[in-house]
């Protein structure tokens, strides 16, 4: 799952450096070994939390009128990362790693449609 800037980038500089970082993120937990998924998997929950928590804020600022879809959005996926963290931290990878490899299909549906939205917003109120 490389970086693709004419799939992913969306052309607010903020959101597309924090997507190309969960991307990387994904990337290394796509090839790593179970000895270092533990602890990448542990990182790529706590970069997707402030990930999200900054696009919050952002939905905040420009008054985006899709925020609770999106956050919800967002607060389903940080369950399911804390679920599967879980698991991970009890040394049960193989649904961890299951997830993983779904992530890339649903990054490209949520960049495509909610945050391309988001970034439609923040762009039209010259926040961009």
């Amino acid at each position: 799952m490389p970086w693709d800037e004419s799939r992913y980038r969306l052309g607010v500089a903020e959101m597309d450096a924090t997507h190309q970082a969960f991307i990387d993120q994904v990337d290394a937990l796509l090839g790593a070994s179970d000895q270092i998924f533990p602890d990448l998997f542990r990182q790529l929950g706590e970069h997707t939390r402030a990930h999200f928590e900054h696009e919050g804020k952002l939905m905040k600022a420009c008054r985006f009128p899709a925020i609770g879809e999106h956050h919800s959005e967002h607060l389903r996926v940080l369950g399911e990362l804390a679920h599967f963290g879980r698991a991970v931290e009890a040394g049960r990878l193989s649904s961890a790693k299951a997830y993983v490899q779904a992530l890339p299909a649903w990054f490209e549906t949520h960049v495509a449609t909610m945050d391309a939205a988001l970034a439609g917003c923040l762009k039209q109120k010259g926040m961009n």
